[in-house]
């Protein structure tokens, strides 16, 4: 593994005007003679650079950009951070994605908070950088452009906005059908999804299309006992919605078969484990697919399929609530009434075509209506390009190897790295966004260690870094918010949520968030 990671870094260390490619690697030859002329080349920079302080932005206050800081700040004593986020409160998803009854998980907030108590690491909330290229999209305070002059690297960490669509139709005109990443929101207080019409009283049926960790997240939300919910961090605002709701079947559909959900196996015991809940799915169906893969399952995907297995044996069944994993289907249509409500979805019944390692779901002529009055497409997250930046709009990322950002030539844009979900596309749980997130901050380390070129290498001077970006806020009369600021937010939280029973009460808007500082 060693030497796997150090001939990652001598093939980061080749010159930055070379045309990389991710899918034809450099001989290993190529990449020795490479490196004795970076050696040689850059020996004074380095020992220049070890003398000087080493400025970085990162835009993002999710795990993507708090990972990579942590590394970078215990690894370059002389480096300094300045993290960028656009709300008044930090930690992105770990906050605003993560479910109110997975607590566990946000305990990663205390790693973040460990970091922002280095005295070398500032938070600037309330700040936007990079207005985003997309129709009617808010001006930034601040662009890319603007933080080159003042930082040796920028970081770009700042997820995926955007949801995937469908692409069928009357999938944005009808009441009732809406992207889970926007209920998740809703639910756990992001302030851009507050206006999302939530109804849950008008039908006792919903159904999610996908079957990922999110999806499971939302069908559990809908079936989880309002007593046990009242416990978490969901926004009393929520808890109101679901004090109204009729929801007593949820519909869980993927276009291919149980061998291809992305759910892990925790989200689906979850689920087996919902009280006075029935659980149905197609028997026959798991027992043909097993059967099917015979012994090329691997561990984990056997063991989910074992505990589909025990989950239809020991289902209970005619519960006042179920949930039901539906197969082989792929959404062609939605339905409403005269009130542009949603009625019904309308389903194309698939076959499946390929070896076991790449099926395709392939339509057939069979169709069908599932009756419902709520949809929540869950079929992904979507990242959203920023001026200034190369983005790839066909895989949804920014280009890079290792985390180096790349333009549309493969060429290596020097000082400019990406994180997270920007940097590989919206998979895996916090643990692997760490993983990368440190792939990242070594790529970053191993550039200022070797005397790589960075931001206007042409200046080796120190660069003034967030105090320079402070005074041209501040001068614009731009509020911006410390993390000490946004402790005394927490703090208010917490003291809400005491009141309820509750870990904390979010505030719903920004303006609520500020007049706490007020």
């Amino acid at each position: 593994m060693l030497m796997l990671m150090r001939l990652s870094f001598i093939a980061r260390a080749v010159g930055h005007s070379t045309r990389i490619s991710a899918a034809r690697p450099c001989s290993l030859r190529a990449l020795s003679t490479s490196t004795r002329v970076t050696t040689e080349n850059t020996a004074a920079a380095t020992t220049d650079r070890t003398s000087r302080p080493f400025r970085v932005a990162v835009i993002g206050s999710g795990p993507g950009g708090f990972y990579t800081a942590h590394r970078i700040l215990k690894h370059v004593p002389q480096a300094t951070v300045d993290m960028f986020e656009a709300l008044p409160v930090p930690h992105g998803l770990v906050r605003f994605g993560v479910a109110p009854d997975h607590p566990e998980v946000k305990n990663v907030i205390n790693t973040f908070d460990e970091v922002a108590e280095n005295p070398n690491f500032t938070f600037i909330g309330n700040t936007t950088v990079g207005t985003f290229v997309t129709p009617g999209s808010r001006k930034a305070n601040l662009e890319i452009a603007d933080l080159r002059p003042h930082y040796d690297a920028v970081l770009l960490a700042y997820g995926a906005h955007e949801d995937r669509i469908l692409g069928v139709s009357n999938e944005e005109k009808l009441k009732g059908v809406m992207a889970a990443r926007s209920f998740v929101g809703f639910y756990n207080g992001l302030p851009s999804e507050q206006d999302l019409p939530v109804d849950l009283s008008r039908s006792d049926t919903a159904v999610v299309i996908g079957q990922g960790n999110v999806a499971l997240d939302v069908a559990r939300i809908l079936l989880t006992p309002l007593e046990e919910l009242k416990k978490t961090d969901l926004t009393e605002k929520t808890v109101k919605i679901l004090e109204k709701s009729a929801v007593k079947h949820v519909y869980v559909i993927g276009r291919r078969g149980p061998l291809e959900v992305a759910f892990t196996a925790k989200e689906l015991r979850e689920m087996l484990q919902l009280p006075n809940t029935t659980f149905r799915m197609d028997e026959k169906l798991l027992a043909s697919e097993m059967e099917r893969a015979g012994k090329s399952l691997d561990r984990p995907r056997k063991r989910l399929m074992g505990l589909l297995e025990k989950g239809i044996k020991e289902s209970k069944p005619d519960q006042p609530k179920s949930w039901t994993l539906m197969f082989l289907r792929s959404p062609l249509g939605f339905h409403g009434n005269d009130q542009h409500e949603l009625e019904s979805i309308q389903l194309g019944i698939n076959r499946l075509e390929g070896d076991a390692k790449s099926r395709k779901a392939i339509l057939t002529e069979q169709q069908e209506n599932l009756k419902c009055g709520l949809a929540f497409r869950s079929i992904g997250y979507k990242s959203i390009g920023i001026h200034g930046v190369p983005f790839d709009e066909r895989k949804g990322i920014v280009p890079n190897m290792d985390g180096k950002v790349m333009d549309k030539d493969q060429n290596i844009i020097p000082g400019l790295y990406a994180s997270g979900w920007l940097k590989r596309g919206p998979i895996g749980v916090i643990a692997t966004t760490m993983a990368d997130a440190y792939q990242t901050a070594d790529t970053i380390i191993a550039d200022w260690t070797r005397g790589e070129p960075m931001l206007n290498t042409n200046k080796e001077t120190p660069k003034a870094g967030g105090k320079a970006i402070l005074e041209k806020l501040s001068a614009q009369g731009h509020k911006t918010v410390s993390y000490q600021d946004w402790k005394k937010i927490e703090q208010k939280e917490f003291e809400l949520g005491a009141r309820v029973g509750k870990p904390r009460e979010k505030f719903l808007t920004v303006e609520e968030m500020l007049k706490v500082l007020d």
